[in-house]
């Protein structure tokens, strides 16, 4: 079993705020062929495991006077839940959101933010750092790529 996020770039008008849809869609990434053909095309992408540790790496940058930038690249996005609550909801990022995502993934250290975020007792940091390094190389160029398109990104969470 598999423990990831994905995240795949379309249209804003061709999404269906419908959680059932939102299902099916994403639910074809689970073609593993497919999912591959996506991510070479710059249309898809996945964070294994470490999503949430990312989303906490990205928290450093976190200061009360500024934006919430931090957010958007991991749990950002307008929440779309199951109709008993019952799974996971899946989050869209409307393109300017994408955009911010794109704007904060490129001017962010990471070697800053992963000592900022090493200082914070709350997280378990016996992960290895190039794990988290690669998944965020690999956000920034997802993000990089989409942002220019003006398309939306639907994230699942897959547990």
């Amino acid at each position: 079993m598999s423990i990831e996020m994905q995240l795949r770039a379309m249209p804003e008008s061709e999404i269906r705020e419908d959680w059932n849809w939102l299902e099916q869609f994403m639910g074809e990434a689970g073609d593993f062929d497919r999912f591959q053909a996506e991510r070479r095309a710059g249309i898809a992408e996945a964070v294994e495991y470490h999503f949430q540790g990312l989303h906490e790496v990205y928290r450093a940058a976190y200061s009360p006077q500024g934006p919430y930038d931090w957010e958007l690249p991991v749990l950002g996005g307008r929440p779309v839940y199951h109709a008993a609550y019952s799974q996971a909801p899946f989050l869209i990022l409307d393109p300017t959101k994408v955009r911010g995502a794109a704007d904060f993934l490129t001017a962010a250290s990471f070697e800053t933010l992963w000592v900022a975020a090493k200082s914070k007792p709350a997280f378990n940091w016996a992960e290895d750092k190039d794990s988290f390094l690669a998944h965020h190389a690999d956000l920034r160029a997802f993000y990089s790529r989409v942002a220019p398109t003006g398309q939306a990104v639907v994230k699942a969470f897959w547990y």
